[in-house]
């Protein structure tokens, strides 16, 4: 449970989320947790996972252990994941089942990432999306879309990410501040 969201505008590229933890109906803020940034960085790109707490250092973990991995489109992005797919299940244990009826087995997390080349989000059978302008993730999503949708017109991208994990915090209860964000420049395609 969290606020996690995205933002790509003039040329300007931020991540930020939330910093509370959930364990059921008990949460751990930011007050209590040594170790609340929900984002962090591997070669150039931020990540920021929905899903167990477990994921923060397995994926951690994971991109440091594969050497090569591509984090610069849309299909280098499902290329990686695919490689990573198969060490979270041989090294982390990783229990890929989720519905039956699923056509793949599931990566059990939902990942945001901004790098130098775009905003990105990797859902848990590997579905891999490049966002134009802002995505959201995490159990304050609507809430962060809605703001960001809103006032997108009238923001640059940092403020556009920060009122949109603001939302969230506001109205999901299992999301609140403070927050964490980071902001990159967008490389031009030649």
């Amino acid at each position: 449970m969290t606020t996690v969201v995205v933002v790509h505008k003039d040329g300007q590229i931020a991540i930020a989320a939330d910093s509370q933890s959930t364990f059921g109906d008990m949460r751990l803020g930011a007050v209590d947790d040594a170790r609340w940034n929900k984002i962090f960085e591997h070669e150039g790109s931020y990540f920021a996972i929905c899903g167990s707490a477990a994921h923060d250092l397995v994926l951690q973990s994971a991109l440091k252990k594969i050497k090569n991995l591509d984090f610069s489109s849309r299909a280098a992005i499902f290329e990686s994941f695919r490689k990573l797919h198969t060490k979270l299940k041989e090294d982390f244990f990783l229990k890929p089942d989720e519905e039956e009826d699923d056509p793949y087995e599931s990566s059990q997390m939902t990942v945001l990432v901004a790098n130098q080349y775009g905003i990105f989000g990797v859902y848990s059978l590997r579905e891999v999306y490049e966002f134009q302008r802002f995505w959201a993730m995490g159990s304050g999503r609507d809430f962060a879309i809605g703001a960001m949708h809103v006032l997108y017109d009238q923001l640059d991208a940092v403020a556009l990410a920060k009122v949109g994990v603001e939302a969230g915090c506001a109205f999901d209860v299992s999301s609140s501040l403070p927050m964490t964000s980071y902001q990159l420049t967008k490389v031009q395609k030649e």
